[in-house]
């Protein structure tokens, strides 16, 4: 199955979704999206009354925790997210990137260095379907404040970042506070001194086997996580309705936010230090934001408001109803949620609950992998393995290194602190911290994309904000309690993402300032004063204009380059998908009998990156049906000029997006293939080749001698082979630079650059078809 073309399909569904597919949809979402939430009971009133208050007999402070506990679960993600963050998704995609994409492109503060004004009539730069009011007069002073100010700039990008850090913090820190928590039920079966040998092995292993079926993909056992949640979710609601009619039916006047107020003034610091714990109950509330591109708004909303949100209510009433009549506490787990079960229904519930665990985990590490390639196609993480382990669900991927590191740095969280409430700590922390920056990127959202007025921002700000804020200062004063991991971890990321970001920047301007100009390319004449030998090169360049320092240095040493040259450069968009009918740009550098041309890859943070050998015949195909498309103004095809630069740049789809265009066949060996009165093909001179191309072509439209000639050398180059020309350079600060830009530069980026991986699609070439020329880069 074609990606590009299964992706379109999906697109073009999701607009016209029935109810039968949204309903569909709602179903899929509980096992990928709330298993994380679903599991929350495990271990809330545990953290919460960990140490800072204590369970007595008036039920002020279980009363209490239950109302924060409502009315936390009903302001943040049924308010907040249900009814107004998901509407500010980024066609279709949500999540921390998706609200920074947002802004990047209405106030034009991308951090991209290669972006071009062809790339703002893509079809998803603005969001389809929308009106969008008029601009309102503090919308464009903000906006033209962002845009001349490069210090609010590099905020806005930190703000995105520390998010996507807290996300790869969580991705480390969910799963082993799931998973411990659902096997510490054990503890009901054994005596303490027994359990305490048990309770860790059980859960590294069970980690461990997590991480290690990641390369399998979520697709192979993902039709099991929907019916385990499901299951997991009736299991909670059941008995936790079961507990409310047997042991306090009147437990629902403590939804009252008079418990909360009552709670605070007995409790005091204690109280207030506790709501690190309470705070653990929107775990993976950001999912549902974070996931919205593999379904829909209305499946999300649907089924967090008619099955997760009163089956999670119904749980934390059960265990408070029980809690209220049972105040004698003989040992540490009588707080926790395994006591409120019913004694034979134990272990059946501690097997679901170690599956559902299990199925939470897994979705907070595919948000991580999904988070860190945004990151990576947005110019701020070292390219890595990405690894697509559906080719019907864009989405799920899996990153052999950062899956390994997650692991690793899962295992030594769960030997490290071996309970609940310090991963609890660390948890909510990075999960309120999340929350902050979505709450901050939002606010400019509605005044600058929705641009409402600012007064609806200052509403929002000051509500959601306040709340949060509150929690917040309840996790950070737990620092020394576990809270910093995930301060340490995002300190960690963040170095590594800055640091790369700078020196690509501080790369591409050096790129910049030493590219040749066209005009010496032009005044070597026709024959460009060097040997021209068989086959198509490939030049890498992250320049979107003008000729690439490492070409010059290529010809100087070495006179002689291919009779078909091509200037490759891949880069990202701030969009979340480029369709295939406007992934390539194509022009001619020079006069057509050059045969040097501009090829310029787009893709959003969010494509599927085609590699090896299907990426060469797409690229191939394009090249030539531009070619094909200059001779004969072909409808579909529009120009776009670059300020920038003096060259033309057409807009050609994909391959599979011409039904009517030319087609490239490979044959090893020769065949005799006879015209039809619609099919004329080119061949090749060459008696016998090894491997035979052929360029198929509609006959009308006639083409001129010229074209034909030009199509003749592109076969002819393909047939011959493709080399890679890729520079090699080494980055070095200029001499006079200060000593943290020469720690950024010729230690951290040069150990990044030395160690990160390749661009994806020259990796499986072989050695003899790749060329690398080394440069010192003084940047």
């Amino acid at each position: 199955m074609d990606p590009e073309s299964g992706l379109s399909q999906n697109q073009q569904v999701k607009k016209k979704e029935s109810w039968r597919q949204v309903l569909i949809l709602a179903y899929q979402s509980l096992g990928v999206v709330y298993g994380d939430l679903s599991t929350s009971p495990l271990y809330v009133y545990k953290s919460a009354f960990a140490e800072d208050i204590q369970h007595s007999e008036s039920n002020e402070e279980i009363f209490g925790v239950l109302s924060f506990v409502f009315w936390t679960l009903t302001i943040v993600p049924l308010l907040k997210y249900v009814f107004i963050v998901l509407r500010a998704d980024d066609n279709g995609e949500g999540g921390t990137f998706a609200l920074y994409s947002l802004l990047c492109r209405h106030a034009r503060v991308n951090s991209l260095p290669n972006c071009q004004l062809a790339d703002e009539d893509l079809s998803e730069y603005k969001k389809d379907g929308v009106v969008v009011p008029a601009q309102t007069s503090f919308g464009s002073r903000l906006k033209s404040i962002l845009e001349k100010h490069r210090v609010l700039q590099k905020l806005l990008l930190i703000l995105a970042l520390i998010g996507a850090c807290m996300v790869i913090g969580d991705g480390v820190l969910t799963p082993a506070l799931s998973v411990f928590s659902a096997v510490s039920g054990l503890e009901l079966s054994m005596s303490h001194e027994h359990h305490k040998y048990v309770e860790l092995p059980v859960t590294c292993v069970i980690l461990i086997g997590l991480f290690a079926l990641q390369h399998y993909g979520t697709h192979r056992v993902g039709f099991l996580f929907a019916p385990i949640v499901v299951t997991w979710l009736f299991c909670i609601s059941t008995i936790g309705l079961y507990n409310i009619i047997h042991w306090n039916p009147h437990v629902y006047k403590a939804l009252s936010p008079v418990y909360m107020y009552k709670f605070l003034k007995k409790t005091q610091t204690g109280g207030w230090m506790s709501l690190g714990g309470i705070l653990l109950c929107i775990t993976g509330s950001e999912a549902m934001f974070a996931d919205l591109g593999h379904f829909s708004q209305s499946s999300i909303k649907i089924a967090f408001s008619f099955v997760v949100y009163p089956s999670l209510i119904l749980a934390y009433m059960g265990q408070a109803a029980y809690l209220s009549r049972h105040h004698v506490i003989t040992t540490t787990y009588q707080i926790g949620f395994y006591v409120s079960v019913p004694e034979k229904l134990r272990w059946p519930v501690l097997g679901i609950a170690i599956l559902a665990a299990v199925v939470g985990s897994q979705a907070i590490i595919t948000g991580t992998f999904s988070i860190i390639k945004q990151c990576q196609a947005l110019g701020c993480f070292p390219r890595v393995k990405i690894v697509h382990t559906s080719s019907k669900i864009h989405g799920q991927i899996y990153i052999p290194e950062i899956n390994w590191i997650l692991m690793i740095l899962c295992l030594a969280v769960t030997i490290g602190f071996r309970d609940t409430k310090r991963m609890g700590n660390a948890s909510g922390l990075a999960v309120i911290t999340v929350m902050l920056v979505t709450t901050c990127l939002m606010s400019l959202v509605i005044v600058i994309c929705w641009r409402k007025s600012v007064f609806v921002a200052l509403a929002f700000v000051l509500f959601f904000g306040a709340f949060e804020a509150l929690y917040f200062s309840a996790s950070l004063i737990k620092f020394l309690e576990g809270a910093w991991v995930p301060i340490a971890l995002s300190l960690f990321f963040m170095l590594i993402m800055y640091v790369w970001h700078y020196g690509t920047l501080k790369k591409y301007e050096f790129d910049v300032q030493n590219k040749v100009s066209i005009n010496w390319l032009l005044s070597l004449g026709p024959s460009l004063g060097i040997v021209r030998v068989r086959g198509l090169g490939l030049i890498h360049t992250e320049l979107v204009s003008g000729i690439p320092a490492i070409f010059s240095h290529f010809v100087t040493n070495l006179p002689a380059f291919h009779q078909v040259l091509v200037f490759l450069c891949v880069k990202s968009v701030p969009v979340p998908h480029v369709r295939p009918e406007e992934r390539f740009l194509v022009g001619h550098i020079g006069p057509k009998e050059y045969r040097l041309y501009r090829c310029i890859v787009r893709y959003g943070y969010r494509d599927f990156h085609k590699d090896d050998f299907e990426f060469e015949n797409d690229l191939v195909c394009s090249i030539a049906e531009f070619i094909r498309g200059e001779s004969n103004k072909m409808n579909g095809l529009k120009d776009e000029s670059d300020k920038d630069t003096d060259e033309k740049m057409t807009v050609v789809g994909s391959p599979s997006t011409h039904v009517d265009g030319i087609r490239m066949h490979e044959d090893v060996e020769v065949e005799d293939i006879p015209e039809t009165s619609e099919m004329k093909e080119i061949r090749s001179p060459l008696t016998t080749p090894k491997k035979r191309v052929r360029f198929l072509l509609p006959e009308t439209p006639k083409m001129e001698d010229k074209t034909m000639e030009e199509l003749q050398d592109l076969m002819e180059a393909r047939e011959a082979g493709i080399a890679y020309i890729l520079g090699h350079s080494h980055v070095r600060a200029k001499q006079g630079s200060g000593w943290i830009k020469k720690l950024a530069i010729n230690i951290g980026y040069d150990f990044l650059r030395r160690n990160c991986r390749a661009p994806s699609y020259p990796l499986s070439v072989p050695h003899a078809s790749t060329l690398e020329v080394g440069m010192i880069c003084h940047m």
